[in-house]
C-alpha cells in the first residue's frame, strides 16, 4: 500500500516526529552528517546541553543555546501543515514529537505532546513566573526574571526526566492509534523511542532518510525527506 492509501483507510493516526521533521524548516538536525552532534566544538554539545552543565556553567551554556537552539524565525514546513490538516479533518489523533521549536502548533495542531519540552516555555526558578522565547534570545548573559531569579527554558537536558503527564498522554495515543507514521527520527533517543513498541495498530509507517532500527518491522518504509513526502498527501 502507498502512504496514501494507508491514510485514507485510516481514523486514529499519530505521527512521531524526530528533528529531521523540520530540517525542511532550516533547523539543522543532530546526528546526520552535517547534524549539530557531527560539529566540532571545545566541549561537545551533548556535554553542554546537560543538567550538569546548565547549573554549573550558566553563561556558557547559554551561548550555545542562543547560537544554536533558538531558530525563531523558522516556519512550518509542509509536513508540519499537512499534519494539521489531518487533524483538523478527524483522522490525526495526535502528534508525539521529540522536537522543541514548536512549529507543529504554529502550524496549527492542537493536541501535540512535546517529549523534550519547548524553547517557547521558559520558567523563573525562583518564583515560577513564565517568559516567552523572545525575552531569552534578545537577551546577553544569564536571563533573569524581575525578581533576580534563573530562567530556564522548558526544555529536557540531558540528566532530566521527562514530564511524566506528557508520557502518558503520549503512550496513550500511541496505544489508541490504528496507523502509526515515525519520521524524521533515527530512533536512537531513549526512553523516547521506545514509546514506538506501545503500537499495537495496523499500519506502521517510516519516513526517514537513513535506516533506523524499526525498519524490519514496518509495513512501508519511505527513505524520502518528511516534507516531500507530506506535500504530496491529500487529507
Amino acid at each position: 500500500m502507498t502512504l496514501q492509501e494507508i491514510i485514507r483507510e485510516s481514523s486514529r493516526i499519530v505521527f512521531f516526529g524526530g528533528a529531521g521533521v523540520s530540517t525542511e524548516s532550516g533547523i539543522p538536525d543532530f546526528r546526520s552528517e552535517d547534524g549539530l552532534y557531527r560539529q566540532k566544538y571545545s566541549v561537545p554539545p551533548e556535554t553542554i546541553l546537560s543538567a550538569d552543565y546548565f547549573y554549573s556553567h550558566t553563561v556558557e551554556f547559554y551561548k550555545f543555546y542562543r547560537d544554536k537552539m533558538l531558530p525563531l524565525w523558522a516556519k512550518p514546513n509542509a509536513a508540519h501543515l499537512k499534519l494539521a490538516e489531518l487533524e483538523k479533518k478527524g483522522k490525526l489523533l495526535a502528534v508525539v514529537t521529540q522536537n522543541i521549536d514548536g512549529l507543529h502548533q504554529a502550524a496549527g495542531s492542537k493536541r501535540v505532546y512535546e517529549l523534550h519540552g519547548s524553547v517557547h516555555r521558559n520558567t523563573c526558578l525562583s518564583c515560577g513566573k513564565k517568559y516567552p522565547a523572545e525575552y531569552v534570545a534578545e537577551g546577553e548573559g544569564i536571563p533573569r526574571c524581575s525578581c533576580g531569579g534563573l530562567i530556564k527554558p522548558d526544555v529536557v537536558l540531558y540528566g532530566e526526566p521527562l514530564d511524566g503527564e506528557t508520557v502518558e498522554g503520549a503512550c496513550e495515543a500511541i496505544a489508541a492509534a490504528d496507523t502509526l507514521i515515525v519520521a524524521g527520527t533515527s530512533l536512537t533517543v531513549y526512553p523516547a523511542a521506545g514509546f514506538v513498541s506501545l503500537f499495537r495498530g495496523k499500519h506502521l509507517v517510516l519516513v526517514n532518510r537513513s535506516a533506523t532500527p524499526l525498519d524490519g518491522q514496518c509495513d512501508l518504509v519511505l527513505r524520502e525527506n518528511v516534507g516531500k513526502v507530506f506535500s504530496e498527501i491529500e487529507a
